[in-house]
């Protein structure tokens, strides 16, 4: 029996068969999530030592893929439910982190201090490309893996 098609068109692109295309575009979309964060950290970075705390923000574009990833996420759960979760608690975490790391950046620059890198969301970052490439990649590794379990 199928499940009840939530997204229609969407899900006959993206979440059909044994491997759905979507968990490839969350292994991309973690990816350019990391590269975005990088490139937050460093205008974080010389917008501090050129303006003060007061102009340490969000990156635009890690923003963007930061809610594309929770979106695409979410959607994953309405393809493989219990993968749709673990790694949707994966990624609310790094965007939880994330607000954290950024509240801890603009205490350092109002305190005078030198920008640290933001290793808490670098290591939630991490645990979820770990997942998803657990995911996008069983493949590889699902002889070995059948043969244990």
């Amino acid at each position: 029996m199928q499940p009840l098609s939530l997204f229609g068109p969407i899900d006959a692109v993206l979440g059909s068969g044994d491997n759905p295309l979507i968990l490839y575009v969350l292994l991309i979309l973690v990816i350019v999530n990391i590269v975005t964060r990088a490139i937050a950290h460093r205008s974080n970075v010389s917008d501090a030592r050129e303006q003060g705390a007061d102009a340490i923000g969000q990156h635009p574009a890690h923003v963007a893929s930061t809610i594309l990833l929770i979106l695409a996420s979410f959607y994953l759960t309405t393809v493989e439910v219990h993968s749709g979760i673990v790694l949707s608690v994966l990624v609310v975490g790094m965007f939880i982190t994330d607000f954290f790391e950024l509240e801890a950046l603009r205490v350092e620059a109002r305190n005078d201090r030198s920008l640290s890198r933001p290793n808490g969301a670098i290591a939630a970052s991490v645990l979820v490309l770990l997942y998803a490439a657990f995911l996008s990649v069983f493949f590889v590794v699902a002889p070995v893996w059948n043969a244990v379990v």
